[in-house]
């Protein structure tokens, strides 16, 4: 498995000579298997990089203390700087009305881009791996994502890299085994609470069973096929972009009416996306209605005729432009 991992590496550049990379570690056998391959591969001097490691304390499993423990004397034993950080992801859910998974996975990331700060760090190794890539497939189609969320688990996004994404759960917990790693077992994987559990205990092992005992593997093949398509579709929306766009403010986008106008329609829809989330960071709020409103007010071209979206953007028509603009 270490060769499959080092393999990956290569194959996707994901770590360079002179990295300094913070490891996303749990303590279940996924991260830990990540954290002890990319230790041997540092002490072999196969890569010349420096890592340390971040653990999240989420507050919701009496073990988790132990959790933070096994990982902390792993990193001391070895010598790689730790730093761990307890929050109470529950209360966090609740003040700020969402899901117990969406409030867990916000207060990780934000922890581990704090440590990425601290240590001078530029990337951030998360040990995602093929099951989870088909399992976030799944999501995504019962979601409604649309093609974009067939990539499932990109293997490289900004500074997050994803070491272990072409192995195999099996293959990562018989590496833990082999190695003696003694990996802590988060209980809650097991209850069929949360959709991602539903679809991993239920859904695939049924789906194995009765339709396609390979189908692991066949999402993952999706995945590198839609990968290519979006790549060649986002290498065509930032062409049109240029063409489009007028000016560019910190609070305010314009582009030209009669361009847009021109586009096909998935073009124009990917154009609005992409403008809002270059003005804001995310278009997380925009549904398909709000695009689909979007053109049609553009197509319609009456001057001074404005969408609000949410209540952070309007939309502008005037003067044979198209603005985007930050409210407030």
């Amino acid at each position: 498995m270490e060769e499959k991992v080092l393999e990956t590496i290569k194959k996707y550049n994901l770590i360079e000579e002179g990295d300094n990379i913070v490891l996303a570690v749990s303590g279940g056998p996924d991260s830990m298997a990540m954290l002890n391959i990319l230790n041997d591969l540092k002490k072999k001097k196969i890569i010349n990089f420096n890592f340390c490691v971040a653990h999240v304390n989420h507050m919701i499993r009496k073990e988790a203390k132990e959790d933070e423990l096994y990982v902390r004397k792993y990193s001391a034993k070895n010598g790689i700087p730790f730093y761990s950080k307890s929050i109470d992801v529950k209360k966090m859910a609740n003040n700020n009305k969402t899901g117990t998974e969406e409030a867990g996975r916000y207060a990780r990331y934000e922890f581990f881009d704090e440590i990425l700060k601290e240590t001078e760090s530029n990337k951030i190794a998360i040990a995602h791996n093929k099951n989870d890539k088909a399992e976030t497939i799944i999501m995504n189609i019962l979601r409604g994502s649309g093609i974009s969320g067939l990539k499932g688990i990109e293997v490289k996004r900004g500074k997050y890299i994803r070491p272990l994404i072409e192995c195999e759960r099996f293959e990562i917990e018989n590496y833990c085994e082999e190695k003696k790693l003694k990996p802590r077992i988060d209980k809650t994987n097991f209850e069929n609470i949360y959709t991602r559990n539903k679809i991993r205990n239920i859904v695939i092992p049924y789906i194995e069973k009765e339709f396609n005992p390979n189908i692991i593997e066949t999402l993952n093949r999706l995945s590198e096929v839609v990968l290519d398509e979006e790549n060649y579709i986002e290498n065509v929306l930032l062409d049109t972009f240029k063409e489009l766009l007028i000016s560019e403010k910190e609070d305010e986008i314009v582009l030209d009416l009669k361009k847009f106008n021109e586009q096909e329609k998935v073009i124009k829809s990917r154009i609005i996306l992409y403008t809002i989330t270059r003005l804001f960071g995310s278009s997380k709020e925009i549904s398909k209605v709000h695009i689909d409103d979007v053109i049609k007010l553009c197509e319609n071209n009456i001057g001074n005729k404005y969408l609000t979206p949410n209540k952070n953007i309007k939309i502008l028509v005037k003067n044979h432009k198209i603005y985007f603009l930050k409210e407030n």
